[in-house]
């Protein structure tokens, strides 16, 4: 008697030529990821870029680190900062996080 069965190899499965079908998942993902990450990751960086261009003395503004002054001095790189009556620093322009309106800091107080 006889439990096992003989074993037989398998023909070789013909080869799949890939197709543009196959690729869509990946395309579909690259064109989440753009929508998602990229565009409103640049887009932000251009409205940061006109926002620290178009800084000028007068303006309200809160640094990176949360200080919130009024700009004193507009420098090519730099910036000087109005904390309270007689209290100037100078920050890199990249370190204003955004331009407040005016009269905020009036409020605040």
């Amino acid at each position: 008697m006889m439990f096992i069965n003989n074993a037989y190899a398998e023909a070789a499965a013909p080869a799949q030529s890939a197709s543009l079908m196959d690729f869509m998942p990946l395309f579909a993902l690259i064109a989440v990821f753009y929508l998602l990450v990229i565009r409103p990751q640049s887009k932000r960086v251009k409205e940061q870029k006109a926002m620290i261009e178009a800084l000028q003395r007068g303006d309200e503004v809160i640094t990176s680190g949360g200080e919130v002054g009024r700009v004193s001095k507009v420098y090519e790189q730099y910036v000087g900062v109005e904390l309270a009556e007689n209290v100037e620093v100078t920050v890199q322009k990249i370190a204003i996080q955004s331009v407040l309106p005016k009269g905020t800091i009036k409020a605040i107080k």
